[in-house]
């Protein structure tokens, strides 16, 4: 289970981090997407710095659903893993955005784009440049509400760590304000190329078909609501806390 919970956090990390450095690829002219760079080159210090802010930022929320769940022994545990993982996720959350700010060149869109035209990722100019991660920032003010709800979230988590559902609200918050910040700072791109910056990813160089989209949308009006529902259901079936009380009286079916 450690595994399984630890793996996937830390890769999903260690790839935000390599996206917003820029991803070694690049387009021949049919198209076919070649990668030029190496598995261990992934492994670089700023990826796993994000890795490793992954992986904590998740396990701050677990911990304190955990806490929010559960009595005794079991949640003071929860609830110490949890601030240690909120002030850790905070620090390590303010120290890589002064690494992105001082340390990466980000890209810059310089060319206009015809926003109904085909896709083709050959259709545009695109520079690297320091500081280019931030201009969403400068360009539209209210975004600074991802980054910093992330940090101040995160704070608050560990301040409140004994209110049980103030805490377990706040390292949610804080989940969604760093996540989000990855997506304002590198919008409109979606994987940006190292090799050849011309070429990179953006939000519409890389959709589906009109049609396509549309079957997407159909299919999602259809079961969004089936899944919302049913997720609803098994969370209230499952509400409570777990006791030992709990586990004896349902000996048979708690497992």
């Amino acid at each position: 289970m450690f595994v399984g919970g630890f793996v996937p956090a830390l890769i999903f990390g260690v790839a935000v981090g390599n996206v917003l450095q820029g991803v070694p690829f690049y387009f021949d002219e049919s198209l076919r997407p070649f990668y030029t760079g190496s598995f261990f080159g992934l492994l670089n210090p700023f990826a796993l710095l994000c890795g490793v802010l992954s992986v904590l930022m998740l396990a701050m929320h677990g911990a304190f659903f955990l806490n929010l769940r559960t009595e005794g022994y079991l949640q003071q545990r929860a609830r110490n893993a949890g601030k240690i993982s909120a002030l850790l996720s905070f620090l390590l959350f303010i120290g890589a955005g002064i690494w992105l700010h001082y340390g990466i060149d980000g890209y810059s869109l310089t060319s206009a784009l015809a926003h109904d035209g085909p896709s083709n990722p050959h259709y545009k100019t695109v520079i690297r440049e320091a500081d280019a991660w931030f201009s969403n920032y400068r360009s539209f003010p209210i975004t600074l509400l991802a980054p910093g709800v992330g940090v101040i979230a995160a704070l608050l988590t560990f301040i409140a760590a004994k209110h049980v559902k103030t805490a377990f609200i706040c390292s949610a918050l804080s989940v969604v304000g760093i996540i989000t910040t990855v997506g304002v700072s590198m919008f409109p791109f979606i994987l940006p190329s190292s090799s050849n910056p011309g070429q990179s990813l953006l939000v519409w160089d890389s959709s589906s078909s009109q049609l396509t989209l549309f079957i997407m949308l159909a299919a999602t009006v259809i079961f969004l609501p089936i899944i919302l529902l049913y997720t609803a259901w098994v969370y209230r079936v499952l509400r409570g806390k777990i006791t030992e009380q709990t586990l004896i009286k349902n000996a048979d079916t708690a497992y």
